[in-house]
């Protein structure tokens, strides 16, 4: 099992930015696919981005050109950079993990999953 563990989050208005980290163990920056996952009230959880171990990344529609997924193997975090935020965007948010060196799409099956961290309106 993975440990992760999100922050970031706070209280934001619509257009907005903000960065969510993800900070694990170092060995999953390599060999995982690495995702970021949201649930507003209500909602079930959506898939947001996900990044293969080799990089490439693949995003939901919904977030296409304002969220980037990143990640800083040496500093052993996932990052979620947030931009242009919407008010459908404020959620929890939850890092995940599956041991996958292919591709890594936002229906893959994660199985360690971070907290969470949210991330609200301040409207």
């Amino acid at each position: 099992q993975v440990h992760l563990v999100e922050s970031g989050g706070g209280s934001v208005q619509a257009g907005g930015s903000l960065r969510l980290s993800c900070t694990a163990s170092a060995y999953i920056f390599s060999g995982y696919c690495l995702g970021w996952f949201r649930q507003a009230p209500g909602k079930e959880r959506e898939g947001v981005a996900s990044i293969a171990s080799y990089g490439t990344p693949n995003y939901a529609d919904s977030v296409k050109g304002r969220f980037t997924i990143s990640k800083d193997r040496a500093q052993s975090v996932l990052y979620l950079e947030m931009n242009s935020l919407k008010p459908e965007d404020p959620a929890m948010y939850f890092c995940a993990a599956e041991k996958s060196i292919g591709y890594c799409p936002l229906s893959a099956t994660f199985r360690s999953w971070g907290k969470g961290t949210l991330v609200t309106d301040s409207a």
